[in-house]
């Protein structure tokens, strides 16, 4: 004979709630654990955790009195939490038709001067062509931009001040050079050559 199948968690905590149900008292965790192996065929070791687990649920209410610790659960409370939790789905449900019913609006007026109708086709057709046109004048504009007058005089002022600058380096290694030769008695030829420095360096 196959063995038979024991209950999931799930399965356990539903046993345990008819057990509290049906029993409508207040028990510690020993009876407990005694009866839900009799009564629901949930074994004793289990029985612990998944009382705890309907206690964090707010499922099953648990105090101290005196030295015990008591469990209880009475059907009016899953009535009321079942009752709240409808109220709560029914708020939402009437959020979300809210939502729904904006939305609409605004789709309805969106609408507006959009319609079907004579000419709109080749109006929207004119409208593409249009704007692959100026898509293509965009690339044409980018490809001559290095003919734009105003690009070119950018570029020439850029180049007088970079020939300033050159000229000016220029004059500062021949100052270095005539500082280094008078200093150190080295000729022209072994400073340039040491250095790289061109024979024929020059202004620009």
């Amino acid at each position: 004979m196959s063995r038979r199948k024991g209950l999931s968690h799930e399965e356990k905590r539903q046993k345990m709630m008819e057990l509290f149900y049906e029993k409508k008292d207040f028990f510690q965790l020993k009876e407990l654990e005694k009866m839900g192996p009799k009564e629901k065929g949930v074994i004793s070791q289990a029985v612990k955790e998944i009382v705890q687990s309907l206690v964090d649920d707010a499922m099953v209410d648990t105090d101290k009195i005196g030295t015990g610790v008591y469990f209880w659960a009475f059907p009016s409370k899953a009535i009321s939490i079942r009752k709240r939790k409808i109220d709560d789905q029914n708020d939402k449900l009437q959020e979300v038709n809210k939502k729904l019913k904006i939305k609409k609006e605004k789709l309805e007026q969106a609408k507006v001067g959009r319609e079907e109708g004579e000419g709109r086709e080749e109006m929207l057709r004119r409208l593409s062509q249009l704007e692959d046109s100026q898509n293509q004048l965009n690339k044409d504009i980018q490809k001559y931009r290095d003919c734009d007058p105003e690009v070119l005089a950018q570029m020439k002022e850029g180049s007088v001040v970079a020939q300033a600058a050159a000229n000016r380096w220029t004059d500062n290694i021949c100052e270095v050079k005539r500082w280094v030769k008078n200093k150190f008695s080295i000729s022209e030829d072994v400073l340039n050559k040491t250095f790289d420095i061109p024979e024929d360096l020059d202004y620009i």
